[in-house]
């Protein structure tokens, strides 16, 4: 029997202390009001509730983190549990110690879609002459928009423009330029970190298949790198608009499908750059990815409510057949899960087989040759239901007691 959080409830039990008096039951129907976190208290036959000893109480999950309460009740004579035999029937119900490996997994709402856009702004004064459409997909040499009847071309690399190029130019900048030259079928000069004259005469042959003046020049903003093809996401000008320096022209994506993941700021340490997480499709097919991209947004106050801090995360759906899942989806919300925290090869028990001892930690009744007894155990990780567990003669296959 569990709560909406699906923490065990508490269960009437006969010998329960109710307001420090043993035995006084609750009224039919009603909880009885102990003053201990919610806990299952195991219910036993006949023959089991009249043998005298040592008291244990299941245990109760409290917060998603595994910290755990529990508290033992006065029955019988209350001795200590420990190592000690049962001297009644053995437990209703049995399962194995079993060796997993445990993981901690948060799930959160994501959003599928090409991941975080970004923004061309234009770099000189001019009119808009030419804009895509969204969703067009632009490659390397075509041109991305056209400002006073002039291309301004899409090529590739990870360093934007924010200088002009021209002879005696010297630096990363100048070899990622000559990459793209060479890319497009312009030769007769050596990639490198130096704009020579052979460079300058590779600019004209390119100027002059785009209808440029041939200047051997590329000024600031006749060139817009970008990783690689883009998709666009999204216009902020139209044809016929002035455009002062800096001002929005459109937003493009790669074409990588991705998926947009909003944590709360508490939740932050699940938000490990290059860590694998799945992500569960609207059709239920699960699939791999890894988060690539971690930054902090400030929500503003709005009304009465204060600022808050957020945690974007940006996961890239990887391999080829996560993407082709993906593909029949535009836009969708999605499941993402993280993994908080992972113990492998352990040995764990179900929640339910956990026990508070009357003389305090947690135990396990042990089942062997016809009899049972209780055993101390230390615990460690608590995830799906399950427990991690370590103490004397605890090893994988041993039975241990569950409740009904």
């Amino acid at each position: 029997m569990t709560d909406e959080t699906g923490a065990p409830s508490l269960r009437e039990h006969p010998y329960a202390t109710v307001d420090g008096t043993p035995g006084a039951a609750a009224a039919d129907g009603a909880a009885a009001p102990l003053t201990t976190a919610a806990a299952e208290v195991r219910t036993t036959d006949h023959r089991r509730r009249r043998r005298r000893g040592p008291l244990l109480v299941a245990l109760a999950v409290l917060t998603a983190g595994g910290a755990v309460t529990a508290a033992a009740l006065g029955l019988g004579d209350g001795k200590g549990a420990s190592g000690d035999e049962s001297n009644g029937g053995l437990p209703p119900n049995t399962t194995q110690v079993t060796r997993q490996t445990l993981r901690d997994v948060h799930r959160a709402d994501g959003q599928l879609g090409y991941g975080q856009a970004t923004t061309a702004a234009e770099r000189t004064p001019g009119t808009i002459t030419n804009l895509p459409q969204t969703g067009d997909r632009i490659r390397r040499g075509e041109p991305l928009y056209e400002v006073d009847n002039r291309p301004v071309t899409l090529m590739y690399g990870s360093l934007p423009a924010y200088r002009a190029l021209g002879s005696g130019v010297e630096g990363p900048d100048v070899k990622q330029l000559e990459r793209n030259l060479a890319a497009l079928g312009h030769t007769g000069f050596t990639v490198d970190e130096e704009f020579t004259d052979a460079t300058a005469d590779a600019v004209k042959q390119w100027q002059e298949d785009l209808g440029l003046e041939e200047s051997g020049r590329v000024d600031l903003g006749r060139v817009v790198f970008a990783p690689g093809e883009v998709r666009i996401d999204g216009l902020e000008a139209e044809v016929g608009g002035q455009l002062g320096q800096g001002g929005r022209v459109l937003s493009y994506t790669g074409l990588t499908k991705a998926v947009t993941v909003e944590l709360e700021a508490s939740d932050q340490r699940l938000a490990v750059k290059g860590s694998t997480v799945t992500v569960t499709l609207p059709d239920e097919v699960v699939v791999q990815g890894k988060v690539t991209q971690v930054s902090t947004v400030i929500e503003a106050a709005t009304g009465q409510e204060e600022a808050q801090t957020k945690v974007e995360v940006v996961v890239v759906l990887t391999g080829k057949k996560a993407q082709r899942a993906a593909d029949a989806y535009a836009l969708a919300a999605v499941n993402v899960d993280f993994v908080a925290q992972t113990r492998k090869d352990v040995l764990t028990v179900p929640v339910a087989a956990l026990l508070a001892l009357s003389e305090g930690g947690f135990g396990v009744e042990v089942v062997k040759d016809g009899t049972s007894s209780y055993v101390p155990v230390t615990t460690g990780l608590f995830a799906d239901g399950r427990v991690e567990v370590t103490g004397t003669g605890i090893e994988r296959g041993t039975t241990v007691g569950i409740p009904k």
